[in-house]
């Protein structure tokens, strides 16, 4: 039997839900969206689906979070043509080019060049006005050592950051705050992120370029962004640094959450990358359905895996394009599985049931 690319992984209330109703784009709230760089190139196939396809045709309001590059495919969502617009980000972000060394400045540079390239000229506009899509952007302000544009204090910042998380997660708000920039007439009250001295502040059509620079941008990496028009003053980083995979016990919505993923498994903040009993099982996420590549799926990629940001370092740069195009070329067909499912006479068929 042909391996199958895409996992459709159901908990207990969307099963029951999708059983009964069918697929439809009405019975999801919240789309998620996670950090992971290079990652998204196995999810631009099916991005171009969802978004100009299959929640194209909702009419209830959709709440969209997303931290990194979760909230930069969600830019494309909010926009006129999203599928246009997803393949604007999936041509910047493929060709991106350096020197032999580049500094934050420099990749900074070219990051912001791929977002002006996705949001064009009315782009960033559209999202801030979209009369259905509620887009929510998580950045990290740093605290202390963790603000500074020194990078030796800031490494120093985000040492004692990596140790404090270590011993508690919530110890990582004494080194970042979460500030999430939002679209509409408000924030979305199902969203419980009460945690981390967490700040809602309203989307202007000016800082929409600088909020999404500034979800994506790793320290030492890029720059980030500093007093980003609205916001309290300071610096911020990359969202991902407290939610790389986000809490989904945190979201108390009536909907159906719906998570294009890379995996099927949730890393709640970037440190907990280096703590392996920090991964959260998706077993008590009863609304959740889970989209990602199924393992056998990957392991049949180039490489063994799907791409990554240490891509850059391992290999030359057109053996690194030509990677990265084969992963999208081949990608194609979880877009075709899930279009398949949702149009289908079995919306159940293949799916994973979580326990």
């Amino acid at each position: 039997m042909a391996t199958r690319a895409l996992a459709v992984h159901l908990g207990k209330n969307a099963a029951r839900r999708i059983a009964e109703e069918g697929w439809s784009p009405d019975h999801f709230s919240l789309l998620l969206g996670a950090s992971g760089g290079p990652k998204w190139f196995v999810l631009g196939q099916l991005d171009r689906f969802l978004f100009g396809d299959f929640l194209a045709r909702g009419s209830r309001p959709l709440t969209a979070l997303g931290s990194s590059i979760g909230s930069w495919r969600h830019a494309c969502l909010a926009m006129d043509d999203p599928a246009s617009a997803v393949a604007r980000l999936e041509h910047g972000y493929l060709y991106q080019q350096y020197t032999d060394k580049p500094g934050p400045a420099e990749i900074s540079e070219v990051s912001r060049g791929i977002l002006q390239g996705m949001l064009g000229t009315n782009g960033a506009s559209e999202l801030v006005k979209h009369p259905r899509i509620n887009t929510h952007i998580v950045t990290a302000r740093g605290r202390g050592p963790a603000a500074s544009s020194s990078q030796p204090l800031l490494a120093t910042g985000m040492g004692v950051a990596a140790l404090g998380n270590a011993v508690s997660r919530h110890l990582l708000k004494l080194a970042f705050q979460r500030v999430v920039f939002y679209s509409g007439a408000q924030h979305n009250p199902g969203l419980v992120l009460d945690d981390f001295g967490c700040e809602y502040v309203p989307l202007q059509t000016d800082s929409v370029a600088p909020v999404l620079h500034a979800s994506g941008a790793i320290p030492f990496v890029l720059t980030g962004e500093r007093d980003i028009a609205g916001g309290p003053a300071g610096q911020y980083w990359d969202g991902g640094i407290i939610d790389y995979h986000f809490d989904l016990s945190q979201y108390q919505g009536d909907g159906l959450i719906l998570y294009p993923h890379f995996k099927a498994s949730i890393i709640p903040g970037w440190f907990d990358k280096f703590l392996p009993w920090r991964e959260a099982a998706i077993s008590e996420i009863d609304n959740l359905v889970l989209l990602c590549p199924s393992d056998d799926w990957i392991a049949s990629l180039p490489h063994g895996k799907i791409p990554d940001r240490n891509d850059f370092r391992r290999l030359g740069t057109q053996e690194r394009i030509r990677y990265w195009e084969d992963c999208i070329d081949r990608s194609k067909a979880l877009a075709e599985e899930f279009a398949q499912l949702v149009t289908g006479t079995d919306p159940l068929a293949h799916v994973q049931f979580i326990r």
